[in-house]
C-alpha cells in the first residue's frame, strides 16, 4: 500500500449546511478534499458532519480511497481537454514552461495536486466546487498520451514521440 507521506492534501470548501427541524436549525458542515502526489497521482472526497474536524477527515478518508493515475507530460498536459459534468465546462491547455497554474477556484487545487505546473484553465458555467473537481478530473482522465494516440491510429514514428 502507498505511504501517506507522499500524498499532499488541499481543503478545496467548507459549508455549513442547516437543515430546520422542530426545535429550531441543525447544522451540519460538509468538506471537500483533494490529495495527489504531484506525480500523476489524485483522488478527491466529500465528508459531512455535525463538526469541522470530522468533515475534514472524513473527505480526507473519501479521497485516499478514490485515488486514481493520470499521465503527464513533463510537468504540463499532453493535448487541449475539456470536461463537463451537470453545469459546469472546463477547458484546460498546456502552456510552456515558467507560464505556472493559470486557474481559478477549485480547478487550481485539483491541478497543483496532481503535479501539473503550466497550464492554462478556465470554468464556463457553475462554479460549484463539486461540480469543478468531478468536471476537472474527468477532464484529466480522458486525456490521451501521445503514444497512445499513435497506436490506435497505427504510426508508430519517431515524429509522434517528439
Amino acid at each position: 500500500e502507498e505511504k501517506n507521506m507522499e500524498f499532499k492534501e488541499k481543503l478545496i470548501n467548507i459549508n455549513r449546511v442547516s437543515k430546520t427541524v422542530k426545535g429550531g436549525r441543525v447544522f451540519s458542515f460538509t468538506a471537500l478534499t483533494v490529495i495527489g502526489n504531484k506525480k500523476g497521482k489524485i483522488g478527491f472526497g466529500y465528508g459531512k458532519s455535525k463538526e469541522v474536524p470530522l468533515a475534514i477527515k472524513k473527505s480526507t478518508e473519501k479521497a485516499r480511497r478514490n485515488i486514481i493515475n493520470i499521465v503527464l507530460k513533463k510537468n504540463t498536459l499532453h493535448h487541449t481537454i475539456t470536461g463537463k459534468y451537470t453545469g459546469t465546462f472546463v477547458f484546460m491547455k498546456p502552456a510552456s514552461e515558467g507560464t505556472g497554474i493559470i486557474a481559478g477556484g477549485a480547478m487550481r487545487a485539483v491541478l497543483e495536486v496532481v503535479g501539473v505546473q503550466n497550464v492554462l484553465a478556465k470554468i464556463y458555467g457553475s462554479t460549484n466546487p463539486i461540480n469543478v473537481v468531478k468536471a476537472t478530473i474527468k477532464a484529466l482522465i480522458n486525456m490521451k498520451t501521445i503514444r497512445y494516440i499513435s497506436l490506435k491510429r497505427d504510426k508508430l514514428s519517431l515524429d509522434f514521440l517528439r
